[in-house]
């Protein structure tokens, strides 16, 4: 023990209390007067608990008796009856639940790439099915014929409808009908692939007649140069075809060419064309003018378009490597909505293709005149996986259009 507290402190706090009054507790702080004595029973108001917990059981009818008095009950009755259930019909409220899905849809039509698809039973097989003979199908039709009236039915529907609708209800094989028309399959919706990019038109190009364009020996346009009439006359191409395609001039440089009476310079164009549908062209153009290398740069690539091979018309199969001098580069294929995602070179060249989901990696130098050559060999270097299977004696199956509508990454 310290010296403040002694040691005698100890016998006081094993000391029984000799207070034999309770101790008042306090009352916390707070603006209403202390109650002097408890309420008498019989001020206090009884309540009938099954009285109010049958309000929550009460019809529409017994509340608006509660409200109202029985000419407005009436009338609320007649209304209720002249319109009836018309403002609960097609009621659209969005749901704010935890189950609720997060995007808007009016549920109507199965998305092929959200909603389970609905697949025919496995029970629609038939394994007599078999095509139908010639024979048979003269049979029916002429069935069809001879039911028909001679020139329309009782509800008025013209001959040329039913021969219609025939034609839509026709079988082609005998068997079972679900068979045929209604035959289960493993295979999933294919995507949709995304809009094709509309060509803005000028207003001062003059559109010559499809009619026109379409004969061999159309009279030519006369704000055709000489040079475009060549080069229709080279491509095939008409005019009408030529203005469709989408050219591009992307690489512009100033070259000199040292001789012994000096340097002699020209203008030296890199343009790229492609309709915007699997074919791509890269052409090079030189001399005096920028008008004539611009020119000859469009044209050569015009001539120059090849087929590249497109994943569901809208990417590349896989990934494809391209190197032309000190310039490598990588082009990566992506899923659906990934967009293009590389440099404005490859960017263009894609688009001129037709790709919509792309990445690429340009490696080492970055030379756009090699950049845009790399890509394009890398583009021709595509392998079809179709062109593999066959020389393997295998069948190849996309499992992007079997499983998860092609939703793997």
């Amino acid at each position: 023990m310290s010296i403040a507290r002694p040691s005698q402190f100890i016998l006081c706090l094993c000391r029984r209390s000799t207070r034999s009054t309770i101790p008042r507790s306090r009352r916390a702080l707070h603006s209403t007067p202390v109650r002097a004595a408890a309420d008498d029973p019989e001020d206090v108001e009884t309540i009938n608990i099954p009285n109010e917990g049958r309000k929550s059981r009460l019809t529409p009818n017994e509340k608006w008796k509660q409200r109202y008095d029985e000419r407005q009950v009436e009338a609320i009755q007649a209304a209720k009856e002249v319109i009836g259930d018309k403002f609960q019909k097609g009621r659209n409220v969005p749901r704010t639940d935890p189950w609720s899905v997060d995007y808007y849809d009016s549920f109507e039509k199965i998305d092929p790439v959200v909603d389970q698809p609905v697949r025919a039973p496995w029970t629609n097989l038939d394994d007599a099915q078999r095509l139908r003979t010639s024979d048979e199908g003269d049979a029916d039709f002429q069935k069809f014929l001879e039911s028909r009236p001679a020139e329309e039915d009782a509800n008025g529907e013209p001959i040329a409808m039913q021969y219609v609708k025939y034609l839509e209800s026709m079988r082609l094989t005998s068997g079972r009908k679900e068979a045929e028309l209604d035959a289960p399959s493993a295979m999933m919706p294919s995507i949709p692939s995304p809009p094709k990019p509309v060509a803005k038109v000028q207003p001062n190009r003059r559109v010559q007649d499809e009619d026109d364009d379409d004969k061999p020996n159309a009279k030519p346009d006369s704000a055709s140069t000489p040079e475009t009439l060549r080069l229709m006359q080279m491509t095939g191409l008409s005019g009408r075809e030529l203005a469709a395609l989408r050219v591009k001039t992307i690489v512009v440089r100033r070259v000199a060419n040292q001789t012994r009476l000096g340097k002699i310079y020209k203008q030296y164009f890199l343009s790229i064309a492609g309709n915007q549908n699997g074919m791509l062209g890269v052409g090079e153009g030189k001399a005096d003018e920028g008008s004539a290398a611009r020119f000859q740069s469009q044209a050569r690539a015009i001539r120059a378009m090849q087929p590249i091979k497109r994943y569901e018309k809208r990417t590349i199969f896989g990934t494809v490597s391209g190197k032309v001098s000190a310039t490598e580069l990588e082009l990566y294929a992506r899923p659906p909505g990934f967009g293009l995602r590389c440099q404005r070179l490859i960017w263009e060249m894609a688009n001129c293709a037709g790709i919509y989901d792309l990445a690429a990696r340009v490696t080492r130098a970055r030379n756009p005149m090699n950049t845009v050559k790399a890509t394009y060999q890398a583009l021709l270097a595509q392998k079809d996986p179709e062109d593999i299977a066959r020389a393997r004696g295998k069948k190849l199956v996309d499992v992007r259009k079997v499983y998860y509508a092609g939703n793997l990454t």
